[in-house]
């Protein structure tokens, strides 16, 4: 009985061994849920902190966007402001145009009229006049023949009555003229006079720049003196090439620049004293003779010239004489004062004019 009972215990199942590995399953995937779980917590943490740092900028963009709205419809609205305003001064420019227009059309068509009756005024002078010279020459020939047909009364008659119809037409058209002729009245008056204050006004400053214009020519005599190369021809002083620069060349010889030098202190002085409101301007004239130049540096005479007018223009101006006074021209060999073919002629042709101007 006894051993029965041991083979019994013996032979009956154990669950410990599988209860454990079950907990240790279970606990395992516990476990790994609970990892899963803190991970995708971190994951969706992440997440919404990118997207509320997103919402953030967006926000910002908005904000900045919407600042910019207001400054463009401020902006905006001040266009609007200002363009009403330019269409306004558009638009009364445009009326005061559209009037002056009318005005002139107005002035235009009166002396359109007053040209017309002019025009007939003198074509009826002029048949009167005919009229009167046929009835002085049959009035004449009825004194001399003593015989007066009733025919050649008749044609006097008629020839009268002629005359005095044309002289009526002629007063009404006298008279018509000097209707037209009032309305404008008071316009020529006034042209007439701006005419006087004008004419008044140029021939001052004429006078004032001829009064300047000799004291110019006076300084330049004291300055330059009896130099041989040197000599007046009109309104202008007149340098000899040869005495400024050497043949072919546009650049000043130590001579050239000591005698503009003497020359360009007067000049300062004497342009201090001018008034600002007279326009006047110092021309430098460059001039050559006719023979052809040879060299690499100056195609054409008309390029030697104009070249040594600015070297004068260009020292004058460093020697202090305002550069918005002076200026330069070159004539090439195409204004000679002497047309011989002679080395006594292409040297006078050779030259410098120097000249004070009205502008």
């Amino acid at each position: 009985m006894a051993g029965s009972a041991g083979r019994r215990r013996r032979g009956g199942i154990n669950i410990w061994p599988g209860f454990v590995d079950a907990l240790a399953s279970l606990l395992l995937v516990i476990i790994f849920v609970l990892l899963a779980f803190v991970l995708t917590q971190f994951y969706l943490t992440q997440v919404l902190s990118g997207r509320d740092k997103t919402i953030t900028n967006l926000s910002k963009q908005l904000n900045e966007l919407t600042v910019q709205l207001d400054t463009e419809k401020s902006a905006s609205a001040e266009l609007k402001v200002n363009l009403g305003k330019a269409q306004d001064e558009l638009q009364s420019l445009s009326s005061d145009r559209d009037r002056l227009q009318v005005e002139a059309g107005k002035v235009a068509m009166m002396q359109n009229d007053i040209d017309a009756l002019n025009a007939l005024k003198a074509e009826l002078e002029k048949k009167v006049a005919e009229l009167g010279a046929k009835a002085d020459q049959a009035q004449g020939q009825i004194v001399l023949e003593h015989k007066i047909s009733e025919d050649a009364r008749a044609q006097a008659a008629l020839l009268n009555q002629q005359l005095e119809a044309m002289r009526q037409e002629l007063a009404k058209i006298s008279q018509a003229l000097g209707a037209s002729e009032s309305l404008s009245a008071d316009q020529k008056v006034q042209i007439a006079e701006l005419g006087k204050r004008l004419n008044s006004a140029l021939a001052s400053k004429v006078e004032e720049l001829a009064r300047y214009r000799s004291e110019f020519f006076g300084r330049l005599r004291k300055v330059l003196g009896d130099h041989p190369g040197v000599r007046i021809e009109g309104d202008r002083f007149v340098f000899q090439s040869e005495l400024l620069f050497t043949s072919g060349s546009a650049e000043l010889g130590d001579n050239g620049r000591a005698q503009l030098a003497e020359l360009a202190k007067s000049l300062v002085d004497l342009t201090r004293q001018i008034p600002p409101d007279i326009n006047w301007v110092l021309r430098i004239d460059g001039h050559t003779d006719r023979q052809p130049i040879k060299s690499s540096r100056f195609a054409s005479n008309w390029e030697l010239s104009t070249a040594r007018a600015v070297s004068v223009v260009k020292f004058l101006a460093a020697q202090g004489l305002p550069q918005d006074r002076l200026a330069a021209a070159g004539f090439g060999e195409f204004q000679p004062v002497d047309k011989a073919d002679t080395p006594d002629a292409y040297a006078k042709n050779r030259r410098i004019e120097i000249r004070m101007d009205q502008k």
